[in-house]
C-alpha cells in the first residue's frame, strides 16, 4: 500500500510502504524496458541478414533485374538478396556483397566511383570492392554475377 500525502500547495507525493510497489518504481521499470527495445532495434538495423549466414549473398542463383538498370559510371543495390552491383563501365559488370565490412549495415548507394555505408561513412571501390575510405578495413566480398539475356543474376555467395 501506498500512503498519500497532500502538502500545502495541494501537490500529492508517495511515501513507500515495506513490501509495497509503488507507481514511481513502476513507471521507472517500464521506462528502462522501453529503452532497452529501442537499443535492441537500433542494433538489429545495422545487423546483417539474408542470404549466405556470412551475409556474402545469395546462397542460390537470383535474378535481380534488368542490366539496363544498373548506370554506367555507379551501381544498385539490390538490399533483398544483399548484394549491390556495380557497372564502372558500359558493359562490365561487377557484383559484391551489400553488408558494410565494419559492423554489418547495409550499403546504401554507389555515387562518384565508390559505394557507401551510411552507418559509419565507409566507401569501397565500384571496380573491386576494395576499402576507399574506411572505418571499414576489408573489401566488400564479390558475388558470383552473370548477365543472361539482359537480366543480371547473382550467387550463389562464394563459400568462405
Amino acid at each position: 500500500m501506498t500512503a498519500t500525502n497532500h502538502s500545502e500547495n495541494d501537490e500529492t507525493t508517495e511515501t513507500a510502504v515495506p513490501g509495497r510497489t509503488t507507481r514511481r518504481t513502476v513507471l521507472h521499470g517500464a521506462a528502462a524496458g522501453g529503452a532497452a527495445l529501442a537499443a535492441g532495434a537500433a542494433l538489429t538495423a545495422c545487423g546483417g541478414g539474408g542470404g549466405d549466414s556470412k551475409g556474402n549473398g545469395p546462397s542460390s542463383a537470383t535474378t535481380l533485374g534488368a542490366a539496363s538498370e544498373v548506370p554506367v559510371g555507379g551501381g544498385k543495390v539490390y538490399g533483398s538478396a544483399k548484394v549491390v552491383v556495380t557497372q564502372p563501365t558500359k558493359g562490365t559488370f561487377h557484383c559484391f556483397s551489400a553488408i558494410c565490412t565494419h559492423q554489418g549495415c547495409t550499403v546504401g548507394s554507389v555515387q562518384k566511383g565508390v559505394i557507401a555505408c551510411p552507418c559509419h561513412g565507409s566507401e569501397f571501390s565500384v571496380s573491386d570492392g576494395s576499402v576507399k575510405q574506411g572505418p571499414a578495413d576489408k573489401p566488400l566480398p564479390s558475388v558470383p554475377l552473370k548477365v543472361e539475356g539482359g537480366k543480371l543474376v547473382a550467387g550463389p555467395a562464394k563459400k568462405s
